[in-house]
């Protein structure tokens, strides 16, 4: 069996379990956000056309009838319009049941894109990407190095929806640090109700070695939130979002796993919130975050 190329740490959502992987980078274009170790050690690399390929006429072989495409690296959206548009027709060209194109991308890889190109990789398929926001909170994106403010999720979001392209959104709870919280998901849920996002995904900061967040924690730089911070967290943004969307907190990082729809699970949701709040000890919960070895 021909093996496909694939470089470093590969990533991909729950939600695209089911999707074909394809790589066409390797690493991240940023790799300066503090709390992240997800790609260590991998520089950023876009892969020949000639590898992509390969790697699509082995696919056709074994997977001829794959339904979704999704691209690996940190965020292949960074790569140009152009070279976007034509890994498409390659996609097409080799998996012709194909149906839609996914891949994972930063906020500032939507700003070098206009709103009729957005809608170009749309018709190419282009229907649906995830993107690492990670908070709408201007003090703790400016401290994690994000690289952009809340406007900017704003503007490139709203881009996204009028040009057709679905995305879902990632929040961090945690990030903030200890007693900045509520500020945080408040903040977060006035951005986030300004847009559209198909999910919202929950993640909880999880601290590893390799991230810069780490040597700043041993220095006493940064402080990480409690756990019962970051459920009071979760629910104060829970209890401020005024959009329809989904909610997905089903990863290993969360406390308790959770599903639901806002605005018809809300109450559920709270309730679920205030009950951990109240039942579970914060030691144990601590415990549980030190002995999470990966994402």
């Amino acid at each position: 069996m021909e093996l496909l190329h694939f470089t470093g740490q590969v990533w991909r959502p729950p939600y695209e379990a089911t999707a074909q992987l394809l790589q066409v980078t390797s690493g991240c274009t940023w790799h300066k956000c503090k709390f992240c170790s997800l790609y260590h050690g991998t520089n950023f690399r876009m892969s020949p056309v000639s590898e992509i390929e390969d790697d699509l006429k082995t696919i056709s072989v074994y997977q001829p009838r794959a339904h979704r495409v999704f691209l690996t690296g940190a965020n292949p959206f960074a790569l140009s319009y152009n070279r976007l548009f034509d890994l498409a027709l390659l996609i097409r060209k080799y998996l012709p049941y194909c149906e839609s194109i996914g891949a994972f991308a930063r906020i500032t890889d939507i700003m070098s894109k206009t709103t009729d190109e957005l809608r170009n990789l749309r018709h190419m398929k282009f229907n649906s990407i995830s993107i690492g926001t990670e908070s709408g909170d201007d003090w703790t994106l400016e401290w994690m190095n994000k690289g952009y403010k809340s406007v900017d999720i704003i503007e490139q979001c709203n881009k996204l929806d009028e040009a057709g392209i679905k995305y879902n959104i990632v929040y961090l709870t945690g990030l903030a640090g200890m007693g900045r919280g509520q500020q945080n998901a408040e903040n977060t849920a006035a951005v986030f109700n300004q847009i559209n996002p198909f999910t919202i995904n929950f993640v909880s900061l999880t601290v590893f070695p390799e991230s810069e967040l780490y040597k700043e924690i041993q220095e006493g730089k940064f402080t990480e939130a409690t756990e019962h911070e970051r459920l009071l967290e979760l629910r104060t943004l829970v209890s401020n979002l005024k959009i329809r969307t989904t909610l997905l907190g089903n990863t290993v990082s969360n406390i308790i796993s959770f599903i639901g729809m806002l605005p018809n699970d809300r109450i559920r949701l709270i309730a679920e919130f205030d009950s951990a709040i109240k039942m579970m000890d914060e030691t144990e919960m601590r415990k549980y975050r030190d002995s999470i070895k990966s994402l």
